[in-house]
């Protein structure tokens, strides 16, 4: 099945092509979603993610729960399989997940957590904080676009997110065992300020429309999806859309594991997030914002 969610292309949009950032534009006003072509990441790097992925959830369960820290939200570390809970659902999503950040030092907030690193694999870490740094890069390269679709400089937000509180969160959905729950990732909005999502190989990712309805995302192993955040969301004043979004299994007697590699782009933990139109608007502490939705997720 075809999307509706417009393609476009980083080089373009680096060139500040008019057409494209109506495009953009247009997409950010209705449903908050694009799909980012001729993008500068890697495609062996993007390749070697999902191999790396599948070795790590492929590990025994009692190793894998060694690197579990509920004590800090599974802020990094593992979060175990039916732990999260989309906003507002009763049921735990049918997925597990590794999150990792930044590589921090000096320079950053001191509220952001360090790494943990795998023992178990060699190349782990490695591996992916250089994908974490690739799409930080991308991630701000795409805010510059943004920034100008809204009217603003376009560094309007670099100095906000390039030492933010970004994570880049390894899934994976195992089999469906049965048709009595077919909804992997229930209904749900993002917190942040944008996600760009490493390609699901699997189809099953939803977006819903003005309408209710909801649109499948043709799964594009070397595209990126990019979609707004509820950070984003508040600053804009709902100009831009923070939608929601699913992940379903279209085949639950054919079930198989599906892995996919959103990341996050946070702001700093200091920065205020507050109206880019109303200068008067006192506006929230990033920190703050992301504290009270991790709780209402049940991950503390």
């Amino acid at each position: 099945m075809d999307t509706i969610i417009p393609e476009i292309s980083l080089v373009s949009l680096q060139n500040q092509s008019e057409s494209d950032l109506r495009t953009l534009k247009e997409a950010l006003n209705t449903h908050g979603f694009f799909t980012i072509i001729d993008h500068d990441i890697d495609d062996l790097l993007l390749d070697e993610s999902y191999t790396y992925a599948k070795e790590f959830f492929d590990l025994p369960e009692e190793i894998k729960t060694q690197y579990a820290r509920p004590e800090i939200g599974g802020a990094r570390g593992y979060t175990p399989f039916g732990k999260e809970t989309a906003l507002g659902e009763n049921v735990a999503d049918l997925k597990e997940f590794w999150h990792l950040g930044p590589e921090v030092n000096s320079n950053f907030d001191s509220r952001i957590h360090e790494n943990i690193h795998v023992d178990e694999l060699s190349n782990f870490n490695t591996h992916f904080n250089s994908l974490f740094t690739s799409l930080n890069d991308l991630g701000v390269k795409v805010l510059e676009s943004i920034a100008l679709v809204l009217d603003l400089p376009k560094n309007f937000f670099e100095e906000k997110v390039i030492r933010g509180n970004s994570t880049l969160r390894l899934l994976h959905y195992p089999p469906i065992e049965s048709n009595e729950n077919v909804l992997r990732a229930r209904a749900h909005a993002d917190i942040n300020l944008i996600t760009l999502l490493v390609g699901a190989e699997e189809g099953g990712l939803e977006v819903q429309n003005k309408d209710n309805e909801w649109i499948p995302i043709k799964p594009n192993s070397k595209s990126i999806v990019c979609n707004i955040g509820d950070m984003m969301q508040l600053i804009t004043e709902g100009n831009l859309k923070s939608t929601p979004h699913r992940v379903v299994e279209y085949s639950a007697n054919d079930s198989k594991s599906r892995y996919s590699m959103p990341f996050f782009l946070h702001p700093s933990p200091e920065v205020v997030l507050k109206s880019v139109f109303n200068k008067n608007d006192k506006g929230v502490l990033a920190h703050d914002f992301l504290e009270e939705r991790i709780k209402a997720i049940k991950l503390y």
